[in-house]
């Protein structure tokens, strides 16, 4: 949606940053750490050169997320928080990999056997047990509009 309205936007995620950037890093709280630094430093990177980041990632620690919300300028950090519950995760979950951590396959599974600290203040939270993904993607272009981030159509 942010392309189609002529943003120029690039998603960060695992498949794209565990495979190059962070293959050398794995599961542990210490891991995790380092994953969403290096993260947040590319993150500024795009943002200085204008793209708006979208990046997404399981960011389970509340200090790592503003650790990064800290090397980005007032107001260009935008907390998204994907409240889902946790049975409806693994209803989604498109790779296996709650099953797997279930199996005892995986650890250090975040929600699982690993913990994850919702945040207490994000900018959005997308219920998404009650919203479709054009609703939440909807509701996240409404805030960047009321922000000013985004052109208002």
């Amino acid at each position: 949606m942010l392309i189609e309205r002529g943003a120029f936007a690039y998603v960060l995620d695992g498949d794209n940053i565990r495979l190059g950037l962070n293959r050398d890093l794995g599961f542990s709280p210490e891991d995790r750490v380092e994953n969403i630094r290096r993260i947040g430093e590319v993150a500024r990177l795009f943002a200085d050169a204008g793209a708006l980041v979208l990046s997404a990632f399981i960011s389970p620690y509340r200090q790592d997320r503003d650790r990064v919300r800290a090397l980005m300028a007032p107001g260009e950090f935008i907390e998204v928080f994907v409240d889902t519950p946790l049975e409806i995760c693994e209803a989604r979950d498109p790779k296996g990999l709650y099953k797997k951590a279930r199996a005892g396959e995986i650890s250090n599974f975040t929600g699982l056997d690993a913990p994850y600290e919702a945040p207490d203040n994000p900018e959005v939270r997308l219920e998404t047990a009650e919203l479709s993904v054009d609703e939440a993607a909807a509701q996240v272009i409404r805030y960047l509009e009321q922000h000013h981030v985004l052109g208002v159509r």
